[in-house]
């Protein structure tokens, strides 16, 4: 499952596991540090913005090219841009010179840290476990051209599956992006496959709208947000050329945030 309803909102499940790791690792820092009159709450604190602010950065320095020219794009983190290893060497660099400094928040530290780690790790793997891995082979039809599957439609390319609606504010937004990346990048089959609207619809967006999208799909049903798991849009879905699922993007993408999924798909099949 990529997301979840709670009451309107749509809740992404990976948010969902670093919460619950992070609550994880209070408690065992809270229990640790009992006896030994060390709390370590506002160290722990600490590290999450830490490594928050440190996984932001060490992206937008990564792409910065695609950055300059547009810099308050840097301050949005709506178009999720982070780099998880930058953000993971912070927290622990800070978690390791707090307990240099001061021994008695060693053990609380390193019982919080294992176990926010150990919950944050299990989440993960239920979740993706639980996650449809590869490109559905469902037949939808076009909204020119004959009915066709997915990996009809790939044709032994990466595929780039984004799921939207006419309503989204979001996938509006990211549109003129994706047909961009459609346009340059011949290599990639970007396919667009809208949620739970009918064929009047979708013509009458594109009608209305200055777009010119190839591969768009229709899924009336919204067949494939339940096959993968996602309640939130736009939802991008990234392929390999095997099928595989390579990577997941929720909410609005970014030039640097597209560049940086189409990336994993050009990466070696054997380092996936």
């Amino acid at each position: 499952m990529l997301s979840f309803h709670l009451g309107p909102l749509a809740i992404p499940t990976s948010l969902t596991i670093v919460v619950a790791a992070w609550l994880a690792a209070h408690g065992a820092g809270l229990l640790a540090g009992r006896g030994r009159r060390a709390s370590v709450a506002a160290h722990l604190n600490d590290m999450l913005l830490w490594g928050f602010v440190a996984a932001r950065v060490g992206f937008v320095l990564y792409w910065f090219s695609l950055y300059a020219h547009q810099p308050l794009a840097m301050l949005d983190l709506r178009d999720g841009g982070f780099l998880p290893w930058a953000g993971i060497a912070a927290a622990l660099a800070l978690a390791a010179w707090r307990g240099w400094r001061r021994p008695e928040r060693r053990r609380p530290l390193a019982a919080a840290v294992l176990t926010g780690a150990l919950v944050w790790a299990g989440g993960e793997a239920l979740q993706q476990s639980g996650t449809e891995a590869a490109l559905s082979p469902r037949v939808l039809r076009q909204l020119d051209g004959p009915p066709a599957s997915l990996p009809a439609l790939a044709s032994g390319k990466p595929v780039v599956l984004n799921l939207w609606a006419s309503w989204c504010p979001p996938c509006l937004r990211e549109m003129p992006l994706l047909q961009d990346a459609q346009q340059q990048r011949s290599d990639v089959r970007f396919l667009f496959a809208n949620q739970g609207e009918d064929e009047v619809a979708v013509r009458d967006f594109f009608r209305k709208q200055p777009l010119r999208l190839q591969h768009v799909l229709l899924d009336p049903a919204g067949a494939l947000g339940r096959e993968y798991g996602s309640v939130a849009l736009p939802t991008t879905l990234f392929f390999d050329a095997d099928g595989r699922l390579a990577s997941v993007h929720l909410g609005e993408l970014s030039t640097a945030t597209l560049a940086s999924k189409l990336q994993t798909l050009a990466r070696p099949a054997s380092k996936e």
